[in-house]
């Protein structure tokens, strides 16, 4: 069972960490919590964060297995389309290479950096902040580095991209035999393991781990 504890006020104890409620802005001082508890904000009560257990070891297996998943969904065949005799293949990078070259640059750049580019900068940066961290040692430019990943977090659209080609498959299923590749599988699970690997992350924790080293 989660306990939702009431911290201090600021000024309660000065080693304790600070955080500021995100709903009425009041300043607590954050005492160490129990394993999966919550702190709760004593004006308004919005919960100020959750302890998560684990959290280290469960974002890196996540991420891993993420990275494991982005390799498949970038390599193998994304999708073959037979007609008759005639085979067509695309992959993840032909898809946008396609679409750059029939003059719809935006929607090519969209999809190079929702898709593609910025997952790829989602498990890197937390394999950076963590793996140091479950090593126990200092690495330079750590707070940039998780400073970049919370930012990038909403342009990760996998789950708007999986949804139109769900829909072009239902789409040209009438005009020619439509095979999944490899690829589709390992890209629709990634879509799954890169959120479990994000809510792994205990941001308390982190920013408490980086501000002690720093």
């Amino acid at each position: 069972m989660e306990m939702c504890a009431q911290p201090p006020l600021d000024g309660a104890k000065k080693t304790m960490h600070q955080i500021a409620c995100h709903e009425c802005d009041l300043v607590h001082s954050i005492p160490p919590m129990p394993t999966r508890a919550a702190a709760c904000c004593v004006r308004c009560g919005a919960v100020l964060f959750r302890n998560k257990p684990d959290s280290i070891d469960r974002t890196l297996a996540w991420t891993i297995a993420g990275l494991v998943l982005y390799c498949v969904a970038v390599t193998f065949p994304f999708l073959a389309m037979k007609s008759g005799s005639i085979v067509q293949k695309t992959s993840l990078l032909s898809g946008v290479r396609n679409l750059y070259q029939q003059d719809e640059t935006i929607l090519a750049i969209l999809v190079l950096l929702t898709c593609i580019l910025i997952p790829l900068i989602q498990m890197l940066g937390l394999l950076y902040v963590f793996i140091p961290m479950k090593l126990n040692f200092r690495v330079k430019y750590a707070v940039p580095a998780f400073r970049l990943f919370q930012h990038v977090k909403p342009w990760s659209m996998m789950e708007i991209y999986m949804l139109g080609i769900l829909i072009a498959m239902v789409k040209l299923g009438k005009m020619a035999t439509i095979v999944p590749g490899l690829a589709v599988i390992a890209f629709g699970l990634l879509i799954f393991v890169l959120n479990f690997a994000i809510t792994a992350v205990d941001t308390h924790m982190v920013w408490e781990r980086l501000g002690s080293e720093s």
